[in-house]
């Protein structure tokens, strides 16, 4: 037994997990054999094949920028030829961004806790979710296809007419697994929303739901509406590259510039599909390892929704140098403007919940202040490119490339391991090794600005992203980059070792080892395949350690 603090006046001994046991049946046991995983229904045994086949996909494209830093360690191509560099970076940007960061969160936590976090007891369509990560697969499967018979060097964004007039890679097999890689993202946003409207336990308003279930759906209404917008685009290249179709060829009366407003309504609404669901992770950690309830729930909440609405907005500040008007400038620059406000309020607001908050500092919550800190700075940097005149010197730049990652690594991936780190004690029944998840969060920290803050120096110096032979004054940055690189890829690496390790020698986790108060820390680790043995009434509202502490101090007079 332990002792935990009621109120100011009272004590009362709660169950030390170190004496928990391990239910006999769980998800996990309650049914054996590889088939039995391949064909499952179960919402978590889905998010957990997501959570393996991302983990490899992220080592892939990991691999891809451990070897574009060892190229840039030299200011000559001393490793690899000008267009294998091209394939590096290119695919790079492919398998991070649509194979890894954008089914992080929501494809792997949100796929496990959003049905129990609402009180139901799996997505209200179990074979669409099992669908999903067959397509996530079927994409992943023609990317890696692509690898492999040569590459593609377009870049990311399949900028037109490179990619569908002066390139002989295989951009066509790439665009196929985007392509059904975003049906995947479609159904499990379809999902989400369905099941948040309609399967929500008694008493469960949307009031009373975790800010994790509202970022995933605002994130869910952007992959709904966006990822369409994306797919018809790679439609039209794979038909201007093979038949001529001619709509972005102006010696056919195409536009080239219609590509990039296709391209960009979808893929800077995909940052919030990326981010949102990180943030609702960050939420539900700093509530809970500062005991206190979110600060300003409702505007945090409606935040995440105005993130999302004026995320269809702003697409054009990529294009501010590509010829778009002055006046079309102007007003993209003044939407990328307001679309820090809602970001803000978050920052605030979880700042305000941290003050006088019983802070304790576990890794998850290491995690969320790294987040916190390097969202900031890539947010800030964002508005330096939403400045029409520091945007036309920083475009295409190192500049562009470590605000992008101070966004989407320091933010998304950091909050994406804090949300790992936090629920993995749900998720398998079993604690992971303090001390050495501590130091993977540090490592993570200081090897991610090593490597990443020198390239603001080099963009705005004048570096251009995608070279892979620059002028000699830049070696000593690029020789730091390189080196923080490194780092990186060790606090980033072990993680994956030692929660494998913990699957088997990991100490029993207990129901609720964190004292958090959603429901899924009121039911058994592992959960059961049905999640509940009962339907579960919400009485209370989000976040209330008042109600915890009581409920906490019932058990124990009960058991005694």
């Amino acid at each position: 037994m332990m002792s935990a603090p009621i109120n100011n006046n009272t004590i009362v001994n709660i169950p030390d997990q170190r004496t928990a046991k391990m239910p006999k049946r769980n998800y996990i046991n309650n049914e054996h054999g590889l088939l039995s995983w391949l064909f499952t229904a179960d919402h978590k045994r889905i998010a957990i094949l997501y959570l393996i086949s991302i983990t490899f996909f992220f080592f892939i494209g990991g691999a891809f920028a451990g070897l574009i830093r060892l190229e840039l360690l030299t200011p000559q191509p001393d490793l690899v030829a000008s267009d294998t560099y091209n394939k590096f970076f290119t695919m790079h940007g492919i398998v991070m961004i649509f194979l890894f960061l954008v089914p992080s969160v929501p494809a792997t936590l949100g796929n496990f806790f959003i049905p129990i976090m609402i009180g139901a007891k799996d997505l209200a369509f179990p074979k669409i979710n099992l669908l999903s990560w067959y397509l996530y697969m079927a994409g992943g499967t023609f990317t890696l296809a692509a690898l492999v018979l040569g590459g593609v060097d377009t870049g990311w964004t399949f900028t037109t007419p490179l990619s569908t007039h002066y390139l002989n890679t295989h951009v066509i097999t790439a665009a196929t697994a985007i392509f059904i890689a975003g049906f995947s993202s479609i159904f499990t946003g379809l999902n989400f929303i369905v099941t948040i409207h309609r399967m929500r336990a008694p008493g469960m308003t949307w009031f009373r739901m975790p800010l994790f279930v509202w970022s995933n759906y605002a994130a869910s209404i952007l992959m709904v509406l966006g990822t369409p917008v994306l797919a018809i685009a790679i439609v039209l290249v794979a038909l201007e590259r093979t038949i001529g179709i001619g709509v972005f060829d102006p010696t056919k009366g195409g536009d080239p510039l219609l590509f990039q407003h296709l391209f960009w309504f979808y893929s800077h609404p995909a940052v919030y599909i990326m981010i949102l669901p990180g943030m609702g992770v960050i939420s539900e950690v700093i509530s809970t390892f500062s005991r206190k309830r979110v600060f300003g729930y409702t505007a945090v909440a409606f935040s995440s929704v105005a993130i999302a609405l004026f995320g269809f907005f702003v697409w054009a500040h990529h294009m501010f140098i590509m010829g778009v008007s002055n006046y079309s400038a102007l007003v993209f620059s003044l939407l990328t403007m307001l679309v820090a406000v809602p970001s803000a309020i978050k920052i605030f607001n979880w700042a305000f919940t941290l003050q006088k908050g019983s802070i304790t500092f576990e890794t998850p919550m290491l995690y969320a202040f790294a987040f916190i800190g390097l969202f900031t700075i890539g947010g800030l940097t964002g508005v330096f490119l939403g400045s029409l005149g520091m945007d036309i010197h920083l475009t295409e730049t190192y500049f562009i490339v470590a605000h992008f990652h101070y966004v989407m690594v320091g933010g998304m991936l950091m909050a994406f391991l804090a949300g790992v780190h936090f629920w993995w004690p749900k998720m398998t029944g079993r604690m992971y090794p303090e001390s050495l998840s501590k130091l993977s969060a540090l490592t993570s920290f200081i090897g991610f600005n090593i490597t990443f803050l020198p390239q603001f120096i080099l963009g705005y110096l004048g570096m251009p992203r995608r070279y892979h032979a620059y002028p000699a004054e830049y070696q000593v940055l690029n020789v730091l980059s390189t080196a923080g690189a490194t780092v990186l890829g060790v606090g980033f690496t072990l993680p994956m070792l030692y929660l494998a390790w913990s699957l088997k020698y990991g100490a029993i986790a207990g129901n609720n080892p964190w004292q958090a108060t959603g429901l899924e820390w009121q039911i058994q680790s592992p959960p059961l395949t049905e999640n509940f043995t009962e339907t579960p009434i919400m009485d209370h509202e989000a976040y209330d350690y008042e109600w915890l502490e009581n409920k906490t101090a019932h058990e124990v007079t009960t058991v005694g």
